[in-house]
């Protein structure tokens, strides 16, 4: 058995997309509508060598509502090179730090529809920083 992927429900994918792709990092590998069940389903993944896993987003054409926490998941964790250069390129970016890395090592931010994503430094945590170590938490994550 091996892991294919997670689905994460969101209300508009170009958003999604914007942040996924253009913020966070990933790879569109594929998009596929379906008109008579009236969704679109888009394939993410690291790119990285031996990592198969996929992150699927779902976009519902008709949904209107913002989907409830309970419907579209928990987090994402997501291991990355320096955990403090990359807070700072999603900061510059507009992205919000809920969690910042204050112990060098682990961080939350959030999608545009709200799915928390982890993100954890590789290897031995980095040496405390600012702006990191003395900035408080922001909302939940």
């Amino acid at each position: 058995m091996r892991f294919l992927h997670t689905m994460l429900r969101v209300k508009d994918l170009d958003r999604a997309l914007e942040f996924f792709v253009d913020k966070l990092g990933l790879r569109l590998t594929r998009k596929t509508e379906y008109p008579n069940g009236r969704f679109t389903l888009a394939f993410l993944e690291t790119g990285a060598e031996g990592d198969s896993a996929q992150v699927e987003l779902t976009y519902n054409w008709d949904q209107t509502e913002v989907y409830p926490t309970g419907r579209f998941f928990g987090h994402l964790a997501y291991g990355v090179e320096d955990i403090h250069a990359t807070c700072a390129r999603l900061q510059a970016a507009g992205v919000v730090i809920h969690r910042p890395p204050r112990d060098g090592r682990m961080a939350f931010v959030k999608s545009p529809d709200g799915h928390s994503i982890e993100l954890l430094q590789i290897g031995a945590a980095l040496e405390p920083a600012e702006p990191w170590k003395s900035m408080p938490n922001t909302g939940e994550w």
